[in-house]
């Protein structure tokens, strides 16, 4: 019954897609709210960002929705909309302060995130995109398990150059094998820095073991693209704007663009493949 359930409220959801990394600070929610908003930047498309990091949500921050409440009717959890095409749902939503701490255990955690799933009326959905905390443990196994009454169509997963974080990652992409989770590729994040004065590049965090772009062929998986450094970046996040908007020309916006694209082919050919069988 609860798999039914689950079928039935998701079934309008055309693409899911997972936000994965072993590592935290390497810019997962920042990478899926600009996804969000590079998809939604085409208006034909319905997109949702649903924050699963239920200890460290920073979704309603960076999609200016901070103070907002959820408002439920007779289908359920509204999301809350940033554009007509782009929902938003966090457990920030429900906090009575951005510095409340969530203090719950494993099984908590996991009722919220059915919750979510099952009772948020997200309607006709192009984008379903998943931020989710650090790690490979409770929430990861929570969402896999429950989108699989539906389907995936793989996960992103977020590095940066440096193999501290890269350690962390190849136990994510191990996990993503184990639990047959599709990769679509990984993303360098926070990849140099281009000085917008004197234009000279610095490598902020070396990539010693040869990156992402060594891991990926070491591991048979795709590497999406390298986004440089960029201070507007993070200063847009904490206004809650655009990114994208904000800095059209910029060398991480361009970057971001051919990323998103790929993105999308992927799931394009995803869908098609999955018909096909059908």
């Amino acid at each position: 019954a609860e798999v039914a359930e689950l079928r039935a409220r998701l079934r309008a959801v055309r693409h899911t897609v997972l936000v994965l990394s072993g590592k935290g600070g390497v810019g997962k929610s920042t990478f899926s709210a600009l996804l969000a908003h590079g998809l939604a930047a085409d208006e034909t498309k319905q997109v949702a960002l649903l924050d699963i990091d239920i200890c460290g949500p920073s979704i309603p921050k960076m999609m200016g929705l901070e103070g907002e409440q959820v408002h439920q009717s007779g289908s359920g959890w509204s999301p809350v909309y940033v554009e007509e095409n782009l929902g938003v749902m966090s457990v920030g939503f429900l906090l009575s302060s951005p510095d409340d701490a969530v203090i719950w255990r494993g099984p908590k955690k996991n009722g919220l995130i059915k919750q979510f799933l099952r009772d948020v009326d997200w309607g006709e959905v192009d984008y379903l995109i998943v931020d989710t905390p650090p790690g490979t443990s409770d929430e990861h196994l929570s969402i896999v398990q429950y989108l699989s009454a539906t389907h995936i169509d793989g996960a992103v997963i977020v590095t940066t150059p440096q193999e501290v974080s890269l350690q962390d990652v190849r136990k994510e992409i191990n996990f993503c094998r184990k639990v047959k989770l599709p990769i679509i590729g990984v993303v360098e994040n926070m990849s140099g820095f281009v000085c917008p004065k004197c234009k000279n590049e610095s490598q902020i965090f070396p990539p010693t073991t040869g990156g992402a772009e060594k891991m990926c062929q070491n591991l048979n998986v795709s590497l999406l693209g390298k986004v440089p450094l960029d201070p507007q970046i993070g200063k847009s996040c904490d206004r809650g704007q655009s990114f994208l908007a904000e800095a059209p020309e910029s060398p991480a916006m361009l970057s971001y663009r051919s990323i998103i694209q790929r993105i999308q082919e992927y799931c394009e050919q995803h869908h098609f493949q999955e018909e096909k069988i059908m």
